[in-house]
Order: structure tokens, then sequence, then C-alpha cells
């Protein structure tokens, strides 16, 4: 199989497990989801490492990054407090991995100081909505969690934006809107359809991020 055909063969198994994810979040089918929901992240890996991922430094921290958003999307399937505090230290964890790929990317100040701005105004308002409601719900121990994760995540986005790359920096703005409904429904009050805007977001921020930093990374390298 030529690495084109491969390309286009895992993109359309993604796509169709994305798909499928998704309408069983639409359906409320927890049972489809459990198996749909990991299954996308795996052939998300596959179609990374299709892209090359294992032959560059920036694919190798994009590939930690998806193993253990892997685990993140396991622990999140549970529904107890133990569940999502798995969850959100999994996904902590692949944040920083995706930072150190973006890094590794260039950074370029401009770019950057814009999106700091706004990662700013985001956790000086919603952020701070989200902190408040875990600290209510957990105690200090969920409320400090979450502003960690919270401060990780834009650090995240002000890289990606660093890397003056447009999919990576979409895909980290998707990605923390996913978060920041994922938090506000969790722990402010509950938002019409987050679930699936949830995913729908989650999903489409990873493929920009792995895609945008894979193709870049790759081409840089001589690779593709």
């Amino acid at each position: 199989m030529t690495v084109a055909a491969a390309l286009v063969l895992a993109a359309l198994v993604l796509a169709a497990l994305v798909v499928a994810t998704w309408a069983a979040v639409w359906r409320a089918a927890p049972r489809v989801e459990m198996v749909t929901k990991p299954l996308a992240l795996l052939a998300l890996i596959a179609l990374a490492v299709t892209l090359g991922a294992p032959g560059t430094d920036v694919g190798v921290s994009v590939l930690v990054a998806l193993g253990l958003a892997l685990v993140g999307d396991v622990f999140l399937l549970g529904s107890g407090a133990r569940s999502f505090v798995g969850g959100l230290g999994a996904f902590l964890l692949s944040d920083l991995a995706y930072l150190v790929a973006f890094v590794m990317l260039g950074f370029h100040w401009i770019p950057a100081l814009v999106v700091l701005v706004l990662a700013l105004f985001v956790l000086r308002t919603a952020g701070h909505r989200v902190q408040a409601g875990a600290a209510r719900e957990g105690g200090p121990w969920l409320g400090g969690g979450t502003t960690a994760y919270m401060l990780v995540l834009s650090v995240l986005a002000v890289t990606a934006a660093g890397t003056a790359l447009p999919l990576v920096l979409a895909g980290a703005l998707v990605f923390l809107v996913s978060d920041l409904v994922l938090g506000l429904d969790r722990f402010v009050g509950p938002r019409a359809r987050a679930d699936l805007v949830v995913m729908v977001t989650y999903h489409v921020g990873q493929v920009l991020m792995v895609v945008g930093a894979l193709t870049s990374a790759t081409a840089s390298s001589g690779l593709r």
C-alpha cells in the first residue's frame, strides 16, 4: 500500500469513528460511545504515524500527547469524581506534551501576544467561574487542579499561536472551547447539548493540531 493510500484509509476510518461517536452522544447511547470514542483516538494515532510522526521529535511528542489523551478519554467515560480527576490529570499531561511539540515548531511573538491577551480574558471570565464551581463541588484539590489545567491549556493556546501555523492555532482554540464548555456545563450549570458541542470541538481540535504540527514537522525534516 502506498503512503497516499494509507493516509486516505486512515483518514476515512478516523472520520467514520468520529461521526459514530458524535451520533452516539446525540442519541445518548453511552455503550456505543464507550467503544467508538477510544477507537477514534486510536485511529488518530494511526493517522499520525502514517503522517510520519515517529520520524521527528515533534511527532514523537504529538504521539505522547495522543496516548495521554486516550487515557483521558477512557477515564472520562466514567461518571464519578475519580474518573473526572483521572481524566483531568491525563489531559493536563497531554496538553504539556502538545506544548513541547509546538515550542519545537518555533515561536513568533506577535501572534503569541495576541492570543495571550485572549487567554487572560478567558481565564478572568469563564475560567474564573469554572474554577469557583470546581472548588465548591470538590474543595481546594479539585479547584486547584482545575485552575492548573486551565493555566496549562492557556499556555498551550499561546504556544500554538507562536508556531504561526493556522491549523495548529485553530486546533488549539477549538480545543480550548471544548474544555471551557465542559467545565461550564459540569461546574457552573447545564448547557443545552453541551455534550455534543464538547465532543465535536474536541475531535476537531485534536485533528487540526495533529495534522498542522505533523505536516510542518515532516516538511521541515524532508520526510515527505
